[in-house]
């Protein structure tokens, strides 16, 4: 392969920024430029020149063969952080022969070729890359760690132990068999099938955690809906008006409640109205707080929401600093009842994450129902008799290769590319 190199941090001025390099040159690479190499996976200072001299004093990293992130030679330069040392870096190892700047994700496509990452694990250092509250960089560890890989592993291991157990019997048809392989088979199969849906139920969950939770407010025109926006976002992102009906589209703020990523909609006021614009807002509002994850009825003093709520709703009374301070109250002006409400906000989302399982992307769902759906296949013909072994181990042979899908090890091919833009030039 080629030698690779790029910068690792952030670009612009920084303290320190390190350059990575990848591939058979790396350590030679080093030693050209600093005159020794410091022992593998120990740092030492050096000096770093290039044809036009000295280019900066650095802290010299290198890592061997199968004992660095991308499974390859590794060596890092810890630069001073300015621009005009890691430009000058930069442009002294592209003016090397065999080395080559990296492309966005490569040292990580490297590492999941090389077999240190599966590609689940792939996804899963992507996630803790982008995540921004507490649960996602929990939930991506999780990932990155390797935990949905190896209940992969564990599901596979079981469908081939009882795909053998049918294959003994087929092989030994014209025989006695000493020991009847059906209890174990269907242990095995029940099993795994009781694994696969509970983590199936878990992605819709899991995929909210890592893309972020919606909470609808919602509620008839000026009872301060947008006031209540603005005072949980803190800052003036909605248009306030005593004027009923300003809000005509769907306004959208994104928010950390209590670790977890919310994007709070105001929406437009529930009423029937003879405008045409107010009335596509209406809509609008309703088909958003149908399809959120939760919603937060703003009512009048009646109480009365807009329309009917369903478990997990919250309703409180809106205006609190003109209606009156009671429980179950709020005031986006005065901030009174405001932090209960978060409180009952981010205690449902919470409860709602804890059904979350390891499995966070669609893709990892369609794997799953694939392999559930051909062990369900053998299951229903081992029931019929053994005249359908052969055929059912077909089916459990063919969930193997649903559940291979999950890390990497078939089908994911056309997935790469799609996969590694999204990841920065360094990594």
């Amino acid at each position: 392969m080629d030698t690779i190199f790029a910068l690792a941090t952030a670009p612009g001025k920084a303290g320190v920024a390190i350059v990575r390099l990848s591939g058979p040159l790396a350590w030679q690479v080093v030693q050209e430029m600093c005159g020794s190499v410091p022992a593998a996976r120990m740092s030492g200072v050096r000096t770093l020149r290039g044809e036009s001299g000295v280019l900066d004093e650095a802290l010299v990293l290198v890592f061997e063969k199968g004992a660095s992130f991308t499974g390859e030679r590794v060596a890092e330069f810890h630069l001073h952080g300015s621009t005009a040392v890691v430009n000058a870096v930069l442009q002294d190892l592209g003016r090397r022969d065999g080395l080559r700047m990296a492309e966005p994700g490569e040292f990580t496509r490297r590492a999941l070729e090389n077999g240190c990452l599966d590609l689940a694990q792939v996804e899963g250092l992507a996630d803790l890359i982008d995540a921004e509250t507490e649960a996602q960089r929990q939930q991506a560890q999780r990932v990155l760690a390797g935990e949905l890989g190896r209940k992969a592993d564990s599901w596979r291991r079981d469908l081939i132990r009882a795909a053998a157990l049918i294959e003994a019997t087929i092989d030994f048809a014209d025989e006695e068999v000493p020991v009847d392989v059906s209890p174990e088979v269907f242990e095995l199969l029940a099993g795994v099938e009781s694994a696969l849906e509970q983590e199936i139920a878990g992605v819709g969950i899991a995929e909210r955690v890592r893309t972020g939770f919606e909470v609808a407010i919602v509620g008839a025109p000026n009872v301060g809906k947008s006031t209540l926006l603005n005072a949980l976002a803190g800052r003036d992102a909605a248009i306030t008006s005593e004027v009923a009906g300003t809000t005509r589209d769907v306004i959208e703020v994104r928010m950390d409640l209590g670790g977890l990523p919310v994007t709070v909609l105001d929406t437009a006021g529930v009423r029937d109205t003879d405008d045409t614009v107010e009335a596509i807002g209406v809509q609008r509002a309703k088909e958003r707080a149908e399809h959120a994850d939760m919603r937060v009825f703003l009512t009048g003093a009646d109480g009365a929401p807009v329309f009917e709520t369903v478990a997990g709703d919250v309703v409180v009374v809106g205006k609190a600093d003109q209606v009156g301070e009671s429980p179950g109250a709020v005031s986006g002006v005065t901030g009174y009842g405001l932090s209960a409400l978060v409180e009952r906000i981010a205690d449902r989302l919470a409860e709602l994450s804890g059904r979350s399982g390891v499995a966070t992307r669609e893709r990892h769902a369609h794997a799953m129902r694939r392999g559930l759906l051909d062990l369900r296949a053998a299951k229903d013909k081992l029931a019929v008799g053994m005249e359908m072994s052969e055929m059912a181990a077909e089916d459990l042979r063919a969930g193997v290769r649903a559940l291979d899908s999950l890390v990497g090890r078939v089908d994911v091919e056309m997935l790469l590319d799609d996969i590694f833009s999204s990841f920065c030039i360094g990594k």
